[in-house]
């Protein structure tokens, strides 16, 4: 017992370690870059209007805003901005807080899936020293919320606590509509789960007769559950008279019903041309990052500056990465654990649904949502690299030998951590880091 409780404190010792590192990083210098950065514009602005009134209210024109994603992170936004004011640090600080304790959740669920502190650390390092979640968790955007409660899920998946991941799913949903496409899979992967473990203690009745007595709880927990806490983080729109549509006719649901009709009718023709819209075909080898901010500043110690925000992961851990994703899918192919299954699961969902939508305007870093199982494949695929050891010294050798590319990581990391934290350099050492010309 004594042994037990040693080791669970020095996992949450490991694991608080680096959240508060990842914390450090996230707020450090978080109010710069001044002013809105790219769709800050737009969520930071909501999320003080939520506070102010409870719903977008145009800040110029005082008239109801059409509002393209739910309110959720939009709240978890505007506590920052409660907290700290309407400034860069208060409607960032939220974001910051978030991405920390996604760190924090990178090491538990590693803990989970391979019972291994030294795996479990090594997922908490990957995603540290991955630029692109430690932007999204200094931006004022979504998606590090949707990322958030799609770990929390799937962490509760893990434990079998079902009720739990039903309200992370729903919270999911809640701050966008691609939480929808995790819903589905996960419903559909713990279905399979309960098909499995039946079968295993010796029905052997068809699929549906096996899985039907699960059926209502599980359409409970993976639908009536999220639609209610959906309907839920409306409650401003709901309870006032000022939101957009909200008098469109004498019955509040008919109104809401109509609103969701317009949100699909724009998320359907959303076809304009951006300057960083990208395919998915080339999100996960980063042919097209998002840049979020840029400017060229004066008396910054060289003749010519650059200060850039650009979401763009750390390149060598992210290409490592995607080939760990066809690993995985081979390992999954010829073995069909249940570990592989859950992570292609989980990067399936977020993923794979963006092919069918190949005319509209789409962003690399929509990856945030299923960047740590993504990161998570690079774990799996150590585990089965260090579980092959013949012996301890060949363990020991195995393992330096990952500490070794964790180094190139993190030396990765840091060379691009000016483009990061938003650092002004001189234009030089910006232009050396553009590996490609689609970078600029």
């Amino acid at each position: 017992m004594t042994d037990l409780r040693e080791r669970i404190n020095r996992d949450w010792a490991t694991a608080l370690g680096f959240a508060a590192f990842g914390l450090l990083l996230r707020l450090w210098n978080l109010g710069s870059p001044k002013g809105f950065i790219f769709d800050e514009v737009y969520y930071a602005k909501n999320a003080h209007s939520l506070l102010l009134h409870g719903v977008e209210i145009d800040p110029k024109t005082h008239t109801a805003e059409f509002i393209v994603h739910p309110p959720v992170g939009k709240w978890l936004i505007s506590i920052g901005i409660k907290l700290f004011g309407y400034h860069e640090f208060g409607w960032r600080f939220s974001g910051a807080i978030i991405g920390s304790l996604s760190i924090l959740l990178m090491y538990l669920t590693a803990r989970k899936l391979f019972g291994n502190s030294f795996l479990s650390a090594a997922a908490a390092a990957v995603i540290t020293v991955d630029g692109l979640h430690l932007v999204m968790s200094r931006t004022a955007l979504l998606d590090i919320f949707l990322a958030f409660f799609i770990q929390c899920a799937v962490l509760a998946i893990l434990f079998n606590r079902y009720w739990l991941a039903s309200i992370a799913l729903g919270l999911a949903v809640g701050t966008k509509w691609s939480g929808l496409y995790f819903i589905v899979a996960f419903a559909i992967f713990v279905l399979i789960l309960d098909y499995n473990r039946k079968r295993h203690l010796g029905a052997e009745e068809p699929v549906f007769d096996v899985v039907r007595g699960d059926l209502p709880k599980r359409f409970l927990q993976f639908f009536l559950i999220p639609v209610f806490l959906y309907v839920a983080s409306w409650v401003g729109w709901i309870v006032t008279k000022t939101g957009w549509d909200r008098n469109w006719s004498h019955n509040v649901w008919r109104n809401l019903w109509h609103y969701h009709a317009e949100i699909l009718n724009f998320h359907a023709h959303l076809v304009e041309k951006h300057p960083y819209s990208a395919n998915p075909w080339s999100w996960l080898i980063l042919g097209r990052p998002t840049s979020f901010f840029y400017t060229s500043p004066k008396n910054c110690g060289s003749a010519s500056c650059a200060q850039e925000v650009i979401a763009l992961g750390t390149p060598i851990l992210w290409w490592s990465a995607t080939l760990a994703l066809l690993v995985t899918f081979g390992y999954w192919i010829s073995h069909r654990d249940r570990i592989s299954g859950l992570l292609l699961t989980a990067v399936g969902a977020g993923y794979l649904p963006w092919f069918a939508f190949q005319k509209r305007t789409m962003f690399s870093f929509y990856t945030i949502a299923f960047e740590p199982f993504l990161l998570m494949t690079l774990i799996y695929v150590l585990a089965k690299f260090l579980n092959s050891a013949r012996d301890e010294n060949q363990l020991r050798a195995r393992k330096n030998i990952a500490i070794g590319i964790g180094l190139v990581f993190l030396i990765n990391f840091l060379y691009f951590l000016p483009l990061y934290l938003g650092t002004p350099i001189a234009h030089n050492s910006w232009q050396d880091r553009m590996w490609f010309g689609s970078w600029i």
